[in-house]
């Protein structure tokens, strides 16, 4: 499918935060999807995720929600990256993330091109968690979180209240992908994750992919799982469109 793509200014807070829109050319008005980026930006990935997102059929906008300390970074996969994004994620407050997330759709809502009563999310590591806070903020039918760290914790980004001490409001659909090797995320917290899901009867799949590591979808690591990514995305994709419907 043929995209467009731009990049877009979102008012938030009285401040401005950028992103990367993605979407099919035809005028059609469609679903929308949010694609949460890593620690490292919306870098040359998360730019791909989000024209591969377009490509089946949705608008995608992929969010700064650095702009607040970091404004336009774009790192790769090497120490320098790791480091100052390490840095940059240190600054995230759980609240001011979600009015990101609420701020974002409003902009989509806003767009004739986008259906807004289908919505969804999805993102990677600290974007993964913020697929699970935006699932649990806001309105969106269906959301994707990849190896979101940290969501398990007493703690949300920046001491706030806890993101998985917020399940209870998840609305839509929301699918939790992990890898068995990963470090950061021990089976202890996948546990928890899944235990609290089920308590408040959220519908979701959670999935733990055997010998995979942390960032298993990305193929600019070395971590990257062919088998895991593609199964992963065959899951994201039937989730949106039973979901949100392209």
């Amino acid at each position: 499918m043929e995209i467009v793509t731009e990049r877009v200014n979102i008012s938030v807070d009285g401040k401005t935060m950028g992103g990367y829109l993605a979407r099919p050319t035809e005028s059609a008005s469609r679903p929308a999807v949010l694609v949460f980026m890593e620690i490292f930006g919306v870098n040359s990935h998360i730019r791909e995720v989000t024209e591969r997102v377009a490509r089946e059929g949705y608008v995608a906008l992929a969010p700064d929600f650095f702009h607040r300390s970091g404004p336009g970074v774009d790192y790769g996969y090497d120490q320098t990256g790791f480091t100052e994004g390490i840095k940059l994620l240190g600054t995230l407050k759980s609240d001011e993330v979600a009015a990101d997330a609420r701020a974002a759709l409003s902009f989509l809502k806003r767009k004739n091109y986008v259906r807004g009563d289908r919505l969804g999310a999805m993102g990677f590591c600290i974007g993964g968690h913020v697929t699970y806070l935006t699932a649990c903020e806001t309105d969106v039918k269906a959301a994707a979180s990849f190896y979101g760290g940290g969501i398990a914790k007493g703690q949300g980004l920046g001491g706030q209240a806890s993101t998985i001490g917020r399940t209870s409001h998840i609305g839509g659909k929301i699918l939790c992908l992990f890898g068995e090797k990963d470090p950061l995320i021990p089976a202890s917290e996948i546990d928890a994750i899944k235990t609290e899901l089920k308590q408040h009867n959220v519908r979701n799949e959670v999935v733990v992919y055997p010998g995979a590591d942390h960032g298993f979808f990305c193929d600019q690591r070395g971590t990257f799982d062919k088998a895991a990514a593609e199964d992963a995305w065959a899951r994201v994709k039937k989730l949106f469109a039973e979901e949100l419907g392209a």
